[in-house]
């Protein structure tokens, strides 16, 4: 064998092997970019305590009860006036059925 080809076959050899390592290393970069995981998301940043919202939010339950407390309380003046009227009007029917 001559030099001549001693070198083409280690010319052709070298080309394979170069071509070798760049799918190895093409590879490797695929599997890298699969491995990878996705950063963790940062923690969302603390809002500082608002005392005006808190004292909004108080007023505006308080300011409810109240409504609720005196529209309940109408309900039960409403219902008490209906009842003696009911009574009132029942007594006289029977007055006026009794005189019959």
């Amino acid at each position: 064998m001559s030099a001549v080809e001693k070198a083409a076959r280690e010319a052709v050899e070298a080309a394979d092997n170069t071509e070798m390592v760049k799918q190895i290393a093409a590879i490797l970069a695929a599997q890298q970019l699969l491995n990878q995981q996705p950063p963790a998301p940062a923690p969302a940043p603390r809002q500082e305590f608002d005392a005006k919202k808190w004292v909004v939010i108080g007023g505006v339950a308080v300011s409810l009860g109240l409504v609720g407390a005196l529209f309940a309380v109408a309900i039960a003046i409403g219902a008490t006036c209906a009842t003696a009227c009911l009574l009132v009007l029942r007594g006289l029917w029977n007055d006026f059925q009794k005189k019959r």
